[in-house]
Formats: C-alpha cells, sequence, structure tokens
C-alpha cells in the first residue's frame, strides 16, 4: 500500500472523548490504574494524551477509552476521527502522541521519514481494528444488490451511468431497476478507506480501474464527503447514490453483496477476517511494523476481500515518561483480547487473532521514555 498525503494538517477541534475526560484537568491524580496498569508495574498511570487520525475506528475508540479510563482514573485520552491523512500528518508534526491509520506508512516513503524524524527511530505500526468496507447506496424501494468487483469499478470510473445499466441488470434478477443517473459519492479528504477501496478495484476490478491506489481519490467527477460521516450523510440526502464506507456506520441505507468466486457475499467481520488471515505481511515490514499485503483476490467461501486493516501508529520513545508509558498502556489494552472484544461489541469490527494480538503486543512492549 502506498501512501501520496503531503499536506501539513493540525488537529481538528472536535475530539472524540467521554465528557468526564474532557473535564478532567490532567492534575496529578495517582488514583490506582486497575486492569490497565503499566505492564512493568510501574505506579499509576496520569495525564493528557491526544490522538486520532482514522474515522473508521471512531466507534470503536470511544469504547477503548471508555474502558481504559474507567481502570486508569487519572488518564484524559482525546481521540480525533479527523481521517486517516490528518491523523497521520499531525502524527508525523509531532501534534499526536499516537494516530489510527487506515493504511500504513510505506517504507521507504517522505512520510517514513517524517515519522523516523518525529520519533527518533522507526515508527511503530500494529493492526488494531478489522472491518469490511461497505458499497452503499441509496436507491428507492431497492434494500440490497449483487455487483462484481468489475462492475463497481465501472460504477466509480463513471462508465455504468444509469441504475438500470445491463452490467448491473444481469447481476440482480428480479430487482427493479430504475432508469436513472447513477451519483457517486467520495472522500473528500485523505482516506486509509479510499486506500483500501481503490486497491480493492485495482486489484479485483480485472483492469477496469485504471488508477493506481491512493488515498486521494483521482478525480473531481461525483459527489463527496468529508470523512466517513461526510459520505453517509451524502449518500442519505440524494436519491441514487452510491458510495463506499466502514460497514459500521452503514446503517439504513441499502448495501451491495460483492461477488467472490461464484457466489455474492455480504460484509461482515467474519469474512474480513478470514481475508486477513489468508494474507501476507507485506513485504516492506521491518521489526516494528506489523503490516498486511491484503489478499484482494481471495476466493475462499465466505471471504470478504472489500475489508479495511486499520493500523495504530506510535513512537518508539518519547521524551516524556508518563506519556511514554500511557501511549505504551492504552495502545496495548487496545490490541488485548479484552480491548478487541470491546472494539467488536461497539462497531461490529473483526477481532485479531490471539496470534496477531501476541505478535503486536510484543511490538507494543517495545516503547519506552527516552
Amino acid at each position: 500500500m502506498k501512501t501520496t498525503l503531503r499536506r501539513a494538517i493540525v488537529p481538528g477541534a472536535a475530539a472524540l472523548a467521554l465528557a468526564a475526560s474532557l473535564a478532567a484537568c490532567g492534575d496529578s491524580n495517582t488514583n490506582t490504574a486497575g486492569d490497565n496498569a503499566p505492564a512493568d508495574g510501574g505506579s499509576a498511570l496520569s495525564g493528557k494524551l491526544a490522538g486520532g487520525g482514522s474515522s473508521a475506528q471512531g466507534t470503536a475508540q470511544q469504547a477503548w477509552m471508555a474502558a481504559f479510563q474507567g481502570d486508569n482514573s487519572g488518564v484524559s485520552i482525546t481521540y480525533d476521527p479527523v481521517g486517516s491523512g490528518t491523523g497521520r500528518t499531525s502524527f508525523e508534526s509531532g501534534a499526536y502522541s499516537f494516530a489510527g491509520s487506515d493504511a500504513f506508512i510505506a517504507n521507504p516513503s517522505d512520510e517514513y521519514t517524517a515519522a523516523q524524524k518525529t520519533c527518533g527511530g522507526d515508527p511503530i505500526e500494529v493492526p488494531s481494528y478489522i472491518s469490511p468496507i461497505a458499497v452503499v447506496f441509496n436507491l428507492k424501494g431497492v434494500d440490497s444488490l449483487k455487483l462484481d468487483a468489475k462492475t463497481i469499478a465501472d460504477i466509480f470510473n463513471g462508465t455504468v451511468k444509469k441504475w438500470n445499466d445491463p452490467q448491473i441488470a444481469s447481476q440482480n434478477d428480479g430487482v427493479t431497476l430504475p432508469d436513472e443517473a447513477i451519483h457517486t459519492v467520495h472522500r473528500s479528504d485523505d482516506s486509509g478507506t479510499t486506500q483500501n477501496f481503490t486497491e480493492y478495484l485495482s486489484k479485483a476490478g480485472e483492469g477496469a480501474w485504471k488508477d493506481e491506489p491512493a488515498q486521494t481519490w483521482p478525480s473531481t467527477d461525483g459527489l463527496s464527503g468529508n470523512g466517513t460521516s461526510g459520505v453517509i450523510t451524502s449518500i442519505k440526502g440524494g436519491e441514487g447514490t452510491i458510495g463506499y464506507a466502514d460497514a459500521s456506520q452503514a446503517g439504513g441505507l441499502g448495501v451491495v453483496s460483492i461477488k467472490v468466486g461464484s457466489s455474492y457475499n455480504a460484509p461482515s467481520a467474519e469474512g474480513a477476517a478470514a481475508v486477513v488471515a489468508n494474507s501476507d505481511l507485506d513485504a516492506s515490514a521491518t521489526d516494528s511494523q506489523l503490516i498486511y499485503d491484503v489478499n484482494r483476490t481471495d476466493t475462499a467461501d465466505g471471504a470478504y476481500p472489500l475489508v479495511l486493516v486499520s493500523y495504530l501508529l506510535a513512537c518508539p520513545t518519547y521524551a516524556d515518561a508518563s506519556t511514554a508509558a500511557m501511549v505504551k498502556g492504552y495502545l496495548t489494552y487496545i490490541v488485548s483480547q479484552e480491548g478487541q472484544q470491546a472494539g467488536a461489541s461497539a462497531a461490529g469490527s473483526a477481532p485479531l487473532s490471539s496470534d496477531t494480538s501476541d505478535k503486536a503486543t510484543a511490538i507494543l512492549d517495545k516503547i519506552a521514555a527516552k
């Protein structure tokens, strides 16, 4: 996965955090850390921790913050769901102590170099959130459709322009499709969801998608929305619209089942997890990166290859010992089996396997004060 992010961006003002956390002043609180105490048996965690990025992780982050802060009352965490691109840039600038990103930082790249400079070493990247990306639409009287990857690519590249196009109709016997224009909706911000979606179209679309996978949508055609919520709002606000978003936030819209082998599979956490299990680590992975080359053409029973693997980004060392302990403690909780179950319950994501959780924990265990 290659990245195209180059903009200098500051964190957004709106942050996902519990009201009680926002009210906290970050003073010298010495309450017991509870189940999420530092792994080294040190003192209770205390202070403020700022992160942000992936809006797909937003719902899960709310659950993770609530649980972690419940066990560590001296910690105040904010997570700003500004999108992967903004989150990554803010992490690389040092504005965020950690970030969520739906695409890993490729090595080598200008971004990786920037992260190395900020961190004083190779950045840490571990998976935290696995979820299907849903192709969702708003079409009166139609709740579900079946589409192969080529047709989805042709819809988003503008080749298929109407809902009753033979390419759509041939895969949906018995569905009444209107002779109306299709209005596509894409992310307006740099987005890891866009990166994953365009990678799927590029690898599974039988050559229909000509652009390279990227975080930035390749054209200004169609409608757009900022963040996952912006895309969903645009789709719900217009008849005949179609777009892509994390499946956890697609409620109330029609959902596409994508062709996998000879079957059509709806988005599911189980199908997403199965694809990741059948994927190899990316060839560029280092000792501090647990990053995947997702198998976009998986045809196993039940597989759903339009999947998003979202990552946590952190530094191996921090100048402040308190920050290092909080980042290590919070991120370790997220990738733990307990944290993964909390995220899955809140967002419908697929928990990391125990093996992946253990590998991610081992990498996060390296985080320390300078």
